[in-house]
Formats: structure tokens, sequence, C-alpha cells
């Protein structure tokens, strides 16, 4: 690695990522909770689950594009403004007893659409704030600062503030959102991905759209990653749709227990997130994929076989250090192969993967647990990570990736 720091302009994205993270997470609790004061409807209230997942799939490859287009900074300050607004409508409407659950929909599904198009941007313009070789460390400040804010933070003030009233979390996240806006705002340059001149000006959406999966697809290495990543969310978001299950059925954990779990899951993140660039300079890359499988596998395995809490809670542990060590492989990989002008359609594309693996397993989880049992979702998951795990593990050889590292970005995004 070399002595390049990283400077001022990705401290303020890293403190703005972070306040976000925080304010979204706390309104992600407090919304089943509100819907849930108001009914007791199951299907009313998966409906807000349903609303935060729908967008991604229905604006993830616009939102791509249109990163691609604009100023990339100029981009999340507009949707940072527009979220603080509906957010606010939402707080003072809860406020004065006018709100409604069919408003609540609204907002969430304004504000979860905002979000994927501000991430497309933010990655999008995370190389031309940071040096090629700080990639990595800068990826795993950005996810440790959302494990840390989003997974152990914003669940237990969430419900606390939304205890003292129903509309303080939402407040607090239209006040992170106005934060966020002000910081991005400081981020000094131009971040406008730069075109090719031999490409027409104007183009139809659905050509960009279909260029960046082109782009995605020529990638060896970038194209398994994102399918390696769809098809283990699939199995994973099915996995974790029934945790709750077997947290009490099988392991005979109550409220305080399942939710120490996923604190497991946050602390290993938080870990693997804070000396996962070092980790990923010492043993490589090819490795870090590698091992990573095998933590995806040994994961469902315990969760099928065991009926220790010890255990599974030191797999969750060990996943978390895994998952932000793939985030921080994935992204930096994609940002070091994809020239600026792509850069958001192929983040946006391999967000649309990832969504769509997660929206499929959430649904799953149900299917085959009750039709073979509790385990057969964990058992389901850990063929899945095997099979995958043998199919891939040449991809990730060390020349391959060595290539990736050396190679330098086609182009440069215009600075001012």
């Amino acid at each position: 690695m070399t002595g390049e720091r990283l400077d001022g302009r990705f401290a303020r994205l890293w403190a703005a990522s972070t306040l976000s993270a925080l304010g979204s997470g706390m309104a992600t609790v407090a919304a089943p909770l509100y819907v849930a004061a108001r009914t007791d409807d199951p299907l009313v209230v998966s409906v807000a689950a349903g609303v935060a997942w729908l967008p991604w799939l229905l604006f993830a490859l616009p939102g791509g594009v249109l990163a691609d287009r604009v100023d990339r900074r100029r981009l999340m300050v507009v949707i940072d403004v527009v979220r603080v607004l509906a957010l606010a409508v939402l707080a003072g409407a809860m406020l004065t007893g006018r709100a409604g659950v069919p408003l609540l929909y609204v907002v969430l599904f304004l504000v979860n659409s905002g979000e994927i198009v501000f991430r497309a941007a933010s990655q999008a313009m995370l190389p031309a704030v940071v040096p090629r070789a700080r990639l990595e460390r800068a990826n795993g400040w950005l996810g440790g600062g959302t494990t840390l804010a989003n997974g152990m933070l914003a669940g237990p003030l969430g419900g606390f503030l939304f205890v003292v009233a129903e509309s303080i979390p939402f407040a607090v996240n239209a006040g992170t959102y106005a934060l966020s806006t002000v910081l991005v705002a400081l981020v000094a340059g131009s971040y406008r991905g730069v075109a090719d001149a031999d490409r027409p000006v104007t183009r139809s959406m659905r050509a960009e759209i279909v260029e960046g999966f082109r782009f995605l697809a020529g990638q060896r290495l970038l194209r398994t990653m994102a399918v390696l990543i769809g098809l283990l969310n699939l199995t994973l978001t099915a996995a974790m749709a029934v945790l709750v299950l077997l947290a009490t059925d099988r392991l005979g954990l109550d409220s305080v227990g399942y939710g120490l779990l996923f604190t497991c899951m946050s602390v290993g993140g938080l870990l693997g997130a804070t000396v996962g660039d070092r980790l990923v300079a010492r043993v490589g890359a090819t490795w870090t994929v590698r091992v990573g499988l095998l933590v995806e596998a040994g994961l469902h395995l315990a969760l099928a076989a065991s009926t220790s809490a010890w255990l599974i809670g030191v797999a969750l542990f060990a996943f978390g250090v895994h998952g932000a060590l793939w985030g921080i492989v994935f992204s930096s990989l994609r940002q070091r192969l994809t020239p600026s002008a792509l850069q958001g359609r192929v983040s946006a594309t391999t967000l649309f993967v990832a969504a769509g693996g997660n929206c499929a397993g959430a649904l799953l989880g149900g299917v085959v647990a009750g039709a073979f049992g509790l385990t057969a979702p964990y058992w389901v998951g850990f063929v899945v990570a095997v099979v995958v795990s043998a199919a891939t593990w040449r991809v990730f050889d060390r020349a391959t990736v060595a290539a990736a590292y050396a190679d330098p970005p086609a182009r440069q995004p215009v600075m001012s």
C-alpha cells in the first residue's frame, strides 16, 4: 500500500453515510412498530417490508443510469433534500395526529427509492474521492460506519425514541438526512462520469442499462461475484426469515437472546470492517473470497445441525466478519475494473441482483420450512454454498485477482 491518505472529502462522505445509516435504521425499526400499534393483521404489517424492498427492483437499474448521466454529488444532495421533506411531512403528520399507515407506506417507498439512487451515486463517486490504493480502506470505513450506526445503535435507540413519541425516530431521520445533505455538498469537485467520445451523446435509458449489464457480464471476476452474492443472499435471507422460530424452538432463546444473535453478527461485521483492508492486504483477495465461501457454508451447517446457542453465536460472528470482508473486496474490485462512465450502472446492476436474491429468499424461507421442516432452509443453504464454492474456486486465482489490482482504471473522472 502507498502512503496516500484519505482526506477531508472522504471524511465528509463517511460522516454523511454513517449519519444516514443511523437515521434510516431508526426509521426501519419504528415503521413496523407504528403499523403494529394500529393493526394486528400480519399482511398489513408485512407490507412495510415489501414497501422497503420493492423500490430496489423497480429503480435500481434506472438509478444507475441517472448516476452516470449527471454530477453524482449534486444528485446525492437533491435526493437527500427530497427525503428530508418527505420525512418532515410524515413526522409532522404524526405529531398532529393526522398520519396513517398509507402515508407511512408512501414515505417509506419514496425514501427507499431515493436510497437506491443515492447508494449507486455514492459508490460510483468514491474512486474519484480516494486514492486507488486506498479503496479497500475507504470501503472498510464506510461498511464499518454503517454496521455501527445501523446494525448496533439504531435498533435500541429507535425503539426507545418510539416509546417517547412515535414521531421522533422519523424526525431524527429527517435530521440525519439534512446533515448528510450539508456534508455531501461540502465535498469539493465535479463528479460527472467521463463519457466515451465514440458513443452517441443521447441514448435511451434501456440502451444504457443494457450497456451496464454487458460490461458486468463481460468481466469474469465481477460477473462471478455478482452471481454469488445473488445466490447466497437468496439462501441467507431464506435462513434469516425463519431464524426467530429456530431461536425459540430449537435454541430455547427468549426475545433478548434472539436479538443477541444479530448483535454477534454486527460485532463481527464491525471487526471485519475495521481491520479488513489490512487483512485483505496480508492474505490476499483470493483467499478472502475463498475462505468466505467456506464460512458461508459453515454458518448454514451450524444453523441446520446445532442446538447450541453459543455455537450459533460464534458462527454468526464469523459470518459478520466474512460479510464485511466480502463487501470490501467486491466493492473495491468493481471500482477498480469499471470505467468512470459506467460506475453508476455497474454498481446499480449489482445492487439489483443482490436485492433480487433478498426478495426471493424472503419468500423461499417460509415456503421451504413449511413444506420440509424448520431446518430445511439451512440444509438448502449449506448445499448451495458448497456447490458454488466448488464451482467458483478457480475463478479467484491469484493471477487473475492480481491483474485486477494492477490494471489502472481506463479513465479518470473529471475533477475541478
